[in-house]
């Protein structure tokens, strides 16, 4: 240990450093959440079955919109139209998280040691 440095102190000229980087860490924070709240707003719409089922979710991964082609309710066949339902929302889902992780990326500059989307809760 230097002269004159006690033990669990930084040396001063650092201290700014460190302010400066919570400030900017503060501000990525909210840039993050400001975003977040942009992705809630957007819509991505996905379908199955060459179209026979349509899914439109949203950036809070909520299904917003649902159309299912009459021509493929056979009530001898329910699996495959559940089938088509569950790849059409699987897609929009992934497409969402896409867009998402896109979004996010541009605020962050690609850094994903910060826990990512998931790791602010966002």
């Amino acid at each position: 240990m230097g002269k004159g440095m006690k033990a669990g102190k930084l040396p001063k000229q650092k201290q700014p450093d460190m302010q400066k980087q919570l400030r900017q860490a503060m501000q990525m924070q909210a840039e993050m959440e400001r975003v977040q709240e942009e992705l809630n707003q957007k819509e991505t719409t996905t379908t199955a079955g060459g179209g026979a089922v349509e899914v439109t979710v949203n950036g809070a991964k909520e299904i917003t919109k649902l159309v299912i082609d009459r021509d493929v309710v056979d009530p001898d066949d329910v699996e495959m139209l559940q089938d088509l339902i569950v790849a059409a929302v699987n897609e929009g889902m992934r497409k969402m998280d896409a867009i998402a992780e896109e979004e996010m990326s541009k605020v962050t500059g690609g850094m994903g040691g910060l826990g990512g989307i998931g790791g602010l809760g966002l």
